[in-house]
């Protein structure tokens, strides 16, 4: 273990619900903290990983992506399966592959890729309470579509729909699609692109999608909303309707066929 040090990309699947989160945070058990903990078991060193996006307590992901650097031999493929050895059931490596030493995965990313599920209209599901918001009572399905088609796929400043963030922290982003489908008679989905998104603003769009369902806003009013002050859209959706699907980069960055995975949504028609 004494070579030059390699860059490895990771793709990472998880269920969200027993993490505090994606990033390290002292005293709580995080996916970062889980992964670098594995990681120590595999090869007997302590590296740092790095993120491509946070996640909060509760949120899934099919498609986070890692960056480590490390000077351990190991092909891909024994990595892949050195780790998943160590790691816990709702944490697994699904791919690495070797990237070169500047990739970045935050700088790197074209988009990040966000689909949330809710429930409506029918008795709640014991079995599907960790993956879906499940809502009481009937949702203007039609109403939703039509307000989350109107979001601007432009540059914006999404400022109103994100979370309390520093006075200086950039809140302009660039929104590559906003779709709502009915998946089936009590079921919808709502999947979101960009090329990132402040703290939060997945959640508090959602729950003023909700709004628009419940007639409480209509598609004029959401739209509206873009034009509030900070952080005054809501209410936030809770998390475990969430699941991060996909970090998408140029293919000349990093390409996840050599690691034969699928690396499965690609914008809003996945």
């Amino acid at each position: 273990m004494f070579g030059n040090l390699r860059r490895l990309a990771l793709l990472l699947e998880y269920d969200g619900v027993a993490f505090a989160g994606s990033q390290l945070q002292p005293g709580r058990r995080t996916v970062q903290q889980v992964l670098e903990d594995a990681w120590m078991s595999f090869t007997a060193t302590r590296i740092r990983a790095h993120f491509a996006g946070r996640t909060d307590a509760g949120v899934h992901a099919r498609g986070q992506v890692a960056m480590l650097d490390t000077d351990v031999e190991h092909d891909v493929a024994t990595v892949r399966s050195g780790l998943n050895h160590f790691l816990d059931n709702d944490l697994a490596v699904r791919s690495v592959v070797e990237v070169d030493s500047k990739f970045e995965p935050r700088r790197h990313a074209l988009s990040r890729v966000y689909r949330y599920m809710i429930e409506y209209g029918r008795t709640r599901s014991p079995l599907s309470r960790t993956r879906v918001w499940q809502r009481r009572g009937h949702l203007d399905v039609t109403s939703m579509m039509e307000a989350a088609d109107r979001l601007p796929l432009e540059e914006c400043d999404w400022a109103a729909f994100g979370g309390r963030t520093a006075p200086d922290y950039p809140t302009v982003r660039t929104l590559h699609c906003s779709t709502v489908r009915q998946v089936s008679p009590h079921k919808l989905e709502y999947t979101i692109a960009a090329d990132g998104f402040l703290p939060h603003q997945v959640r508090r769009t959602v729950g003023a999608l909700v709004s628009v369902g419940e007639r409480v806003l209509t598609p004029d009013d959401f739209v509206d909303l873009i034009d509030g002050p900070p952080s005054s859209v809501g209410p936030t959706a809770p998390p475990q309707g969430l699941t991060l699907l996909n970090v998408q980069y140029p293919s000349s960055v990093i390409d996840w066929t050599e690691g034969c995975v699928e690396t499965g949504s690609r914008m809003c028609d996945a």
